[in-house]
């Protein structure tokens, strides 16, 4: 007789892998990067386009900046993608003002 002990083939509730949130965070930080960026446009016209000439190194390091918050708050807030949007967009927004305002000395 063998030493033989039989294993069940099927996988067991709590090794079920969790849905990766991740790329819509990332992407909602994305999109939120460049709403951030078209609002100075909208705001204060074609002139900003000067401003952005000289100072785009530090609004392009915001870019990843931007994307990780937004992976981070869809980790936080797993399956509510209406409140990660709105959070992820919010943060990016004042993270993007604060450093414009910061530049520019207002």
């Amino acid at each position: 007789m063998q030493n033989v002990t039989p294993m069940l083939t099927h996988k067991n509730a709590g090794d079920q892998d969790e849905p990766s949130w991740s790329f819509p965070g990332g992407a909602i930080g994305f999109a939120s990067y460049w709403f951030a960026l078209a609002l100075p446009f909208l705001l204060y016209g074609a002139n900003v386009l000067f401003f952005f000439l000289y100072t785009w190194p530090f609004f392009l390091a915001l870019l990843p900046v931007s994307v990780l918050i937004g992976m981070v708050i869809s980790f936080l807030l797993r399956g509510k993608i209406f409140w990660m949007a709105v959070i992820t967009a919010i943060s990016v927004i004042c993270l993007f003002w604060m450093l414009f305002t910061f530049l520019t000395g207002w």
